[in-house]
């Protein structure tokens, strides 16, 4: 087995770890870090459940090789929600009763978030192609595009670390 150190921040924090070269970061994420909100899927990329943010931009953590993360910032949806409240998307999701039996909802939210911290204005198509690489087999997708165009529309107000004069 060969293997390699890796130097990582996941969701604020870093960690420093010894992974198999072969290990995806999806394992690395749940099996090493207890970071259970990043879900197994299919394991080839297909499904989205297993959606993480990589410097900002979606990946789906199955076929992302944990040493391809040594020195990016990885945000779950563990980390979306800060101090007890949730995130204006996760709170989108809550409210448009997108999160059914709730497995592709963190893949789900993290793209949204990609989304809503993206500087594009999406139209309903282009939320629905964005969100075309996620699978949820519980609804027809009606409220997941709803709670996503409804944190598009409260983009201005999103949570976000900052110096804190936006808040004031």
């Amino acid at each position: 087995m060969m293997t390699r150190r890796i130097v990582f921040t996941v969701n604020r924090q870093e960690h420093m770890l010894e992974v198999d070269v072969r290990e995806s970061l999806l394992d690395v994420l749940r099996d090493r870090l207890d970071l259970t909100g990043v879900k197994k899927g299919c394991s080839v990329g297909e499904c989205g459940a297993c959606t993480v943010l990589i410097d900002g931009e979606p990946f789906d953590s199955c076929i992302y090789l944990a040493v391809w993360a040594d020195g990016k910032q990885i945000r779950t949806v563990e980390g979306e929600a800060k101090d007890g409240k949730l995130s204006k998307v996760q709170a989108a999701f809550l409210e448009a009763n997108a999160v059914q039996c709730g497995f592709c909802t963190p893949g789900l939210v993290m793209t949204t978030t990609a989304l809503t911290e993206s500087d594009h204005s999406y139209t309903k198509q282009e939320i629905k192609k964005e969100l075309s690489g996620h699978m949820c087999r519980c609804t027809g997708y009606h409220n997941i595009i709803k709670a996503a165009e409804k944190a598009l529309q409260d983009k201005g107000e999103q949570d976000h670390d900052c110096c804190g004069k936006c808040h004031q």
